[in-house]
C-alpha cells in the first residue's frame, strides 16, 4: 500500500470566492481587533481620568484641611500673643506712663517758658497747676530770671495739667489728657482684637 501525499497546487489561482472569503474575514478580524483597542484604551481613558478626578479631590480636601489647621493654629497664637502683650501694655499705660509723663512734665514747661519768653518779650509769666505738682514745676524753675515767673495753684486742673500766661497768649500742657487718650487706644485695639477673635472662632 503505498501512501499517497496530495500536495497544494500554487500554479493554479485561487478561486474568487475563497480570496474574497478570505478577506472579508481578514477585514472582521481587523474591525474586531480596533473595536477591542478602542474599547481598551477607552476604558483605560476612563480610569485614569477618574482616579485624576479622585487625587484631584483628595488633594483638594487635603488642602483645605491644611488651610484651616494654619489658620486656626495662626489665630490661637495670635491670640495668645495679644494677650500677653495686652496685659503689659495695660500696666504701662497704668503705671509706667504716668511716672514718666510726671518726670518730663518739667521739662516740657520749661521749653514752653522759653518760648514764651523769646516771643512776650519782658512780660511776667503766669504759670497755674495742680496743687500736687506745684513742688515739682517751682524745683525746675531757675532762681534769678530776667522774667518775672508766677506759679498759682488751680484747684481744677488735674496733675498733669499746667498752664502758662503770659499777657494775652496762653499755652496748655496736658499730659494727663495725652495719658487717657493713649489708655483708650490700648483698650480699644484689644477689645477690636477680642471681637475678631470671637468671630474667627
Amino acid at each position: 500500500m503505498t501512501i499517497v501525499l496530495v500536495l497544494e497546487d500554487f500554479d493554479s489561482p485561487p478561486s474568487k470566492r475563497e480570496n474574497e472569503g478570505e478577506m472579508v474575514a481578514a477585514q472582521d478580524q481587523e474591525s474586531d481587533r480596533l473595536s477591542a483597542f478602542e474599547k481598551g484604551y477607552k476604558a483605560g481613558w476612563d480610569d485614569s481620568s477618574s482616579a485624576l478626578s479622585a487625587e484631584n479631590q483628595r488633594l483638594s480636601v487635603d488642602f483645605a484641611t491644611n488651610l484651616t489647621d494654619l489658620s486656626f493654629t495662626y489665630h490661637e497664637a495670635r491670640t495668645h500673643i495679644l494677650k500677653g502683650f495686652e496685659s503689659l501694655l495695660k500696666q504701662s499705660t497704668e503705671k509706667l506712663l504716668p511716672q514718666i509723663a510726671k518726670a518730663a512734665l518739667p521739662q516740657l514747661i520749661w521749653e514752653q517758658i522759653e518760648h514764651l519768653a523769646e516771643t512776650s518779650a519782658s512780660r511776667p509769666l503766669t504759670l497755674l497747676v495742680s496743687p500736687e505738682a506745684r513742688a515739682d514745676v517751682e524745683s525746675i524753675l531757675p532762681k534769678d530770671t530776667s522774667i518775672p515767673i508766677e506759679v498759682r495753684e488751680e484747684q481744677t486742673l488735674a496733675e498733669g495739667q499746667v498752664y502758662l500766661r503770659s499777657g494775652v497768649t496762653e499755652v496748655g500742657i496736658d499730659t494727663s489728657a495725652v495719658l487717657s487718650k493713649i489708655e483708650v487706644a490700648v483698650n480699644e485695639f484689644f477689645q477690636t482684637q477680642t471681637e475678631e477673635n470671637k468671630a474667627h472662632g
